[in-house]
């Protein structure tokens, strides 16, 4: 059995080792928490960029409404059999048999006054502002996203440290016992309670080996890397431990100003407005200049140009719409209407959901900040109790169960100590997008 669990043991740490070394076979790209931010390329903050490129194009496109337009036409019949008109005088035809007419003209119209044309091109500019706002809502949102991830890789490189020492420390506990056991001086329950002990940490050490490279993995697809590189951070979640401090007065006020989704529907309310308006514009009168000219041309079939006989024309419009009644345009009006009052309540309660959000992290981060002092001191208590227990048994005055004991509890309390830190850079994350800090 021993044999066994020895060789499992060896094939586990072999993978280990072949896995870490295939890692280190890769090009690596050393990372800070800026850097990481900086080299963002995640495919969504371009569909934003390309939105507001789509936007722009939109408000181009409502703008050329007031350019002239020109149009060039021009149309070639052949007449087989033009009709006739049989009176009691006698029969008329109403053309030439066996006739062409060629017909040529250009037209140009210009809107002089077209009050939708006007209210869409502002409607466009606040289309921009929007696409905008929510390309900078999608940008804090992403950063959220990288923050978190690369706090969660720093969580994990830390654990697996932590789980490693307490592996080497139970690893040189089992081989103080088991020489104390050749030597006749501890039974061998103590013997095989230091092995287990041994043995039990390696799974967690594996496990947090490959909470590891999860989380690189998750910060490449959040930053958009897709280059097969290795990522590596020299950074540790004890570094944050002097900046795990809470602004009282700002956070007192919970100010959401900066808010990119409370800003989005405020000017979604912008737009109902200026909707509204273009609206009301159907009831306007609309007034366009006009003018053509054009040339037409009969002749037989024998298409010797110089006998075609050709005449042209010209005119110049001013036409003038007065809308008179049109239902739909009261029923868009109530329409308006209604979506203005769902966005005035969706405002509300939106702002109430966010500002319990805010102080649910503002409560978080000033727990943690608490939890820390106690859980650095818990971590330098554990360690003394470890040098005690080991002192003690080295003697004969401890058990290998407060041994063991004190093991589990210094790593313990490492882990929660780093959890603590953590848990406090993931809630003010969280509380910055919430309030819109850039």
């Amino acid at each position: 059995m021993n044999c066994k669990m020895r060789f499992s043991v060896m094939l586990a740490m072999l993978a280990t080792f072949v896995l870490t070394h295939a890692q280190e076979a890769l090009p690596v790209l050393n990372l800070t928490l800026d850097k990481a931010i900086e080299l963002n390329d995640n495919p969504t903050m371009k569909v934003a960029e390309q939105e507001i490129t789509l936007k722009e194009v939109a408000k181009k496109e409502a703008w050329q409404s007031l350019l002239p337009s020109v149009t060039l036409d021009g149309t070639i019949s052949y007449d087989i059999k033009v009709a006739e008109i049989k009176t009691s005088m006698g029969t008329f035809k109403m053309g030439m048999d066996d006739a062409n007419t060629w017909n040529g003209g250009i037209n140009v119209s210009l809107p002089l006054y077209a009050p939708a044309v006007y209210n869409a091109i502002k409607m466009t500019k606040k289309d921009i502002e929007l696409a905008v706002e929510k390309g900078r809502g999608s940008k804090m949102e992403l950063i959220n996203q990288v923050k978190k991830a690369y706090y969660q890789l720093m969580l994990a490189q830390d654990s697996y440290d932590v789980l490693m020492a307490s592996y080497k420390l139970t690893e040189r506990n089992y081989n103080v016992v088991k020489a104390k056991f050749e030597q006749g001086k501890v039974s061998e329950y103590d013997k095989i309670s230091a092995e287990v002990q041994h043995r039990s940490v390696w799974p967690n050490v594996i496990s947090s080996k490959n909470a590891v490279n999860l989380a690189k993995l998750q910060l490449k697809v959040l930053m958009g890397i897709t280059a097969d590189v290795d990522l590596a951070i020299n950074d540790k979640l004890s570094n944050y431990e002097n900046n795990m401090q809470i602004d009282a007065t700002s956070a007192s006020q919970l100010a959401l100003d900066g808010n990119s989704t409370l800003r989005q529907i405020d000017l979604n309310g912008e737009l109902l407005n200026q909707q509204r308006k273009m609206l009301y514009g159907n009831f306007h009168p609309t007034l366009a200049l006009s003018g053509s000219y054009s040339y037409l041309s009969r002749s037989n079939t024998n298409w010797e140009f110089y006998n075609y006989k050709w005449g042209n024309s010209s005119a110049i419009n001013l036409s003038l719409s007065i809308p008179l009644f049109k239902a739909s345009n009261f029923t868009k009006l109530k329409t308006n209407k209604i979506q203005q009052t769902q966005l005035a309540e969706n405002r509300i309660n939106t702002e109430r959901q966010l500002r319990m959000q805010a102080q649910g992290q503002l409560d978080k981060m000033v727990a943690s900040a608490e939890q820390l002092e106690t859980n650095k001191k818990s971590v330098e208590l554990a360690e003394k109790e470890v040098s005690i227990s080991e002192k003690r048994y080295e003697v004969g005055k401890g058990t290998i169960l407060e041994l063991n004991s004190s093991q589990v509890s210094l790593t313990n309390m490492q882990l929660t100590y780093n959890n603590s830190i953590y848990d406090y850079l993931v809630a003010k994350s969280e509380y910055e997008t919430i309030i819109g800090k850039e």
